[in-house]
């Protein structure tokens, strides 16, 4: 691997002016997401360099002014001047889009961040950053201000041991563009802890200032550690999880090889989890590495039954649903040049991945099922009870089918349904109780917002076999009001409702069904939450009245902000303990009404952990929910009765 890392391996493709303009091109928009992608295209930046095999830790620091400081021991950015633009390597990576070392395979031979964007766009969306590079015994220093703006040129400030080096940038966000929000010290940690999954002895180090929290990651079981964290408090079939790593030869006409590791383990329940990576991108449509393992799964799975009698004839082949019940996988491969399908790289589409994978998994695999025929046994079996479970299921399915999308009326927690055909503006609040039904349903714009009252609780989805689920009344209400049909069938082009707001009484009874929800819709819907389409209602828990006027207050906080306003007035604060205590316009002014209503976008992480927590709960081992209440009891301030 070259080395060879100066101002000539840094290219430049165009300007840097439109970014301020049109953050959302860039970053994904201007809210907390955005915030923080801002965050991942620094460390993205760091991540390189350990892939390039020249950085072995990254810090991440929040400090109590709101800055966000990424440090890695790598190479340091290039110093010199560029020949092109006449100024330091460095200024131009941090104020020309598209200028970076990612355009030259050797400087990077593996990247995530393939478009060399991500330190300008930072700097552009920044009101300060800072940049400081150790390189050559030298410490440089340089600063910009107002989206770019430099103070000075790059300028060497001090010495360093010669054989220390590294880069550290540290910004902060203009919220003259950004909206006002803090960094959440838990999204980067769940970010960086993924991260470091996936980058096996690549430590982190993070630290939150405002809160003096510290966490350090570090793992060198990589993806095989991914898989014990993701399948904790399951009953396992394998003692250990599969694992191959490899690199697939593309042959003397092409200058790199492909790197695979995949860690496979299944479990008795019925789950599925399959995190696919490209350079450590998650790509959550999955693609080539996906379709390679199963190429390798259904070919040796199904030749080993037929060789073992476990199955009889090419009838009873397990499908591609028979083989992913019961399997936690994680895929990442390394390529010089990954291609994706759209611009938010959900879906890999190298067509040299498939046999890459294919390869490399098979040859463990086979292996493994031939020196543990115990094992093996148990994951035909595991097969077969998938196999006939979905068979069951699918006349259960077909029940869903046979009703069509208007004909729900006839089921249990009926639904009212919108005046509009166009899902782009329609919504459907899905609330607990039929006394909120009733406000909600006499309170809602009927031109777009229908009403789904449930009745009681959800059906636990994470203990609940398909056969048992799809007969659920409350389940199939659910199912034939978004139209989108389930499992095989799910077609996310007749969704009905691109709003779906769970709407439940801000108390520990709709803590859980919100959970019960959630858990259901990432175990069979997933890319509802994926493309944005799943959301949670913030009904206020005060009233607060004083002379004519009525004011809402959404938290403990808010009521006495309100109260420290108003003053010396008579007040009367009443505490909603349900939604069913609303009268149907004070349900629209607080939590229907787009004008003025609050929600919360459901992010596939928050589902993740939902369903996570919930298995830990209410999953059928008991050490993990002792384990869970003995940690957290203590952070308990009050409970509703």
């Amino acid at each position: 691997m070259s080395n060879e890392y100066g101002a000539s391996s840094i290219q430049s493709l165009e300007g840097l002016e439109a970014v301020r303009k049109r953050p959302g091109m860039y970053v994904g928009g201007t809210g907390i997401l955005a915030l923080h992608h801002l965050i991942w295209e620094i460390v993205d930046n760091s991540v390189d360099e350990s892939l390039a095999g020249f950085a072995n830790e990254i810090s991440i620091t929040i400090t109590k002014d709101g800055y966000a400081k990424i440090s890695d021991n790598g190479r340091g950015i290039p110093t010199d001047i560029h020949p092109k633009h006449g100024v330091s390597a460095a200024e131009v990576v941090l104020t020309i889009l598209h200028a970076g070392g990612k355009f030259d395979s050797n400087a990077y031979k593996v990247s995530g961040g393939l478009h060399g964007v991500g330190a300008s766009v930072v700097n552009a969306l920044s009101s300060n950053l800072k940049v400081w590079i150790k390189r050559e015994g030298k410490i440089h220093f340089q600063e910009f201000i107002d989206g770019g703006k430099k103070v000075d040129d790059l300028k060497v400030i001090g010495e360093c041991p010669i054989d220390e080096t590294g880069t550290t940038i540290m910004f902060k966000p203009d919220f003259t563009i950004m909206e006002q929000h803090e960094f959440k010290i838990d999204t980067i940690i769940d970010r960086i802890k993924q991260t470091a999954y996936l980058t096996k002895g690549l430590k982190f180090l993070i630290f939150d200032e405002r809160s003096n929290i510290k966490k350090e990651f570090c793992f060198e079981g990589g993806i095989i550690d991914y898989i014990s964290e993701l399948t904790k408090g399951y009953e396992k079939i394998t003692e250990k999880s599969i694992y191959a790593e490899g690199i697939f030869n593309l042959g003397e006409e092409k200058s790199t090889d492909i790197s695979v590791e995949v860690a496979l383990q299944y479990v008795q329940e019925d789950r599925e989890e399959i995190l696919t990576y490209a350079n450590n991108i998650y790509n959550k449509e999955g693609g080539t590495h996906e379709t390679g393992l199963f190429d390798s799964l259904s070919r040796i799975l199904n030749n080993y039954a037929m060789d073992n009698k476990f199955i009889k004839s090419d009838t009873d082949k397990f499908s591609r649903d028979d083989l992913k019940e019961g399997m936690f996988v994680v895929i990442s491969i390394k390529h010089s040049d990954p291609m994706f399908e759209g611009q938010t790289k959900g879906k890999l589409i190298n067509k040299d991945v498939r046999p890459a994978v294919n390869k490399v998994f098979s040859e463990v695999f086979e292996r493994f099922l031939n020196e543990n025929p115990g094992e093996a046994r148990k994951i035909i079996e595991r097969n077969l009870l998938a196999q006939k479970a979905r068979r069951a299921a699918a006349s259960a399915r077909e029940a869903t089918k046979r009703k069509g999308p208007f004909e729900i009326g006839s089921l249990p927690g009926k639904l009212a349904d919108c005046s509009t055909k166009n899902a782009e503006i329609a919504e459907l609040y899905i609330v607990e109780g039929n006394s909120a039904g009733g406000s909600a349903k006499m309170g809602r714009d009927r031109h777009y917002q229908a009403i789904l009252p449930l009745r009681g609780k959800v059906i636990n989805s994470q203990k609940t076999s398909d056969e048992k689920l799809f007969k659920n009344e409350e389940i199939l209400s659910l199912i034939t009001a978004f139209g989108t049909g389930v499992g095989s069938e799910f077609n996310i082009n007749k969704l009905r409702y691109h709003k779906i707001v769970i709407m439940t009484d801000a108390d520990v009874d709709g803590a859980h069904i919100r959970t019960l929800l959630l858990t259901f819709f990432y175990r069979y819907f997933r890319p509802l939450i994926e493309y944005g389409f799943i959301y949670i209602a913030q009904p206020p828990l005060y009233k607060i009245s004083y002379g004519k006027k009525d004011e809402y207050a959404y938290n403990d906080q808010q009521k006495e902000e309100i109260l420290s306003r108003i003053g010396d007035v008579k007040v009367t604060i009443q505490r909603y303990k349900g939604l069913g205590e609303m009268d149907p316009s004070q349900l629209w002014e607080t939590t229907m009404d787009p004008v003025a209503r609050k929600m919360l976008q459901v992010q596939i992480e928050d589902a993740m952990i939902a369903s996570q927590v919930f298995e830990q709960l209410m999953g059928e081992e008991v050490a993990p929910r002792r384990e869970f209440i003995e940690e957290n009891a203590k952070f308990v301030k009050n409970i509703d009765l």
